[in-house]
C-alpha cells in the first residue's frame, strides 16, 4: 500500500489540515472513528500475542511487513477510537523506509490537540503504538 502524500511530513500537515476543518472535539472523535473504519485488512490469524501492543487499554495488534525497503503497517484495535488513531499512524509511518520513519517525530498529535483530548490511557496506547513503530524501523537500519 503506497501512501497517500509523497513524505511522512507532508502526511503530518495534511492530517493538521483536515482535523482543523472541525469546530469541535465532538467532530474529530467521529472523523477518528470513520478513518478506524477505513483500515486496511488485518486478518484475524495476526492476531496473536506476538503482534499484539502492550501498553494499551484496549486491545492493538500492530504487524509490519518489509516491503522491499520501506515499511509497511497493519493494525486493527477492538475500540473505535483507537483504530482511528491507528489509523493516523499508518498514514504518517506506514509505506515510509526505516530512516523517515526514525526521523520523524509524532508533530500532528500536538498540533491537532489529540495530546490534550485523549484520555489517559488512549495516550499511553497511542505512545505504546509509537515506540513499537520506531522500534521496528531502528531494527531494520
Amino acid at each position: 500500500m503506497q501512501p497517500i502524500e509523497a513524505t511522512a511530513q507532508e502526511a503530518q500537515e495534511a492530517i493538521v489540515d483536515e482535523m482543523g476543518f472541525f469546530d469541535d472535539w465532538s467532530d474529530r472523535y467521529r472523523y477518528l472513528i470513520d478513518l478506524g473504519r477505513n483500515l486496511p485488512e488485518f486478518p484475524d490469524d495476526w492476531c496473536t500475542e506476538e503482534n499484539r501492543i502492550k501498553g494499551c487499554q484496549s486491545q492493538v495488534w500492530l504487524r509490519c511487513l518489509d516491503n522491499e525497503g520501506t515499511l509497511e503497517f497493519r493494525a486493527t484495535s477492538d475500540a473505535a477510537i483507537v483504530s482511528g488513531l491507528i489509523g493516523l499512524l499508518l498514514r504518517v509511518y506506514s509505506g515510509r523506509t526505516p530512516r523517515e520513519i526514525v526521523d520523524t517525530q509524532p508533530e500532528f498529535v500536538a498540533k491537532t490537540g489529540l495530546d490534550s483530548y485523549l484520555s489517559p490511557t488512549r495516550s499511553n496506547g497511542l505512545a505504546s503504538m509509537l515506540e513499537t513503530i520506531y522500534a521496528t524501523a531502528q531494527q531494520k537500519l
